[in-house]
């Protein structure tokens, strides 16, 4: 019985952890030169250095990491913001990546949004 009191009261406590994970809002790929270049709109209740979205990245279907951003500050006063990364070398065949985010708190949050890939660019 006390296990099951115990995830009664850490259940609202997971939730409002969650309720601060980076969002996705938008993300633009654009075929450049050999690899692509992702420009990914996020928001998050940054607070300061203690709790910021710090980063994002590109993935394949298995997982793989084909790109990371690293974000180098909070961004407090800029909500939501958008950064890009150039250059992500995506194998031939592939016409869906996922992009997800990450923040100096809690990690990696949520399910990854898929992105589909337009050959033309």
């Amino acid at each position: 019985m006390k296990t099951a009191a115990l995830f009664f009261v850490l259940l609202p406590i997971a939730s409002l952890a969650q309720a601060d994970a980076p969002r996705i809002d938008a993300v633009e790929a654009e075929k450049s030169g050999m690899g692509w270049r992702f420009s990914v709109t996020i928001s998050h209740p940054d607070t300061g250095w203690d709790h910021y979205a710090d980063g994002w990245e590109v993935v394949d279907a298995d997982g793989n990491v084909l790109g990371y951003r690293e974000l180098m500050h909070p961004h407090e006063n800029e909500q939501p913001f958008t950064r890009s990364l150039s250059v992500v070398i995506v194998p031939d065949g592939v016409r869906e990546v996922y992009v997800r985010a990450r923040c100096s708190a809690e990690g990696w949050s949520g399910d990854p949004m898929p992105v589909t890939l337009s050959p033309g660019g």
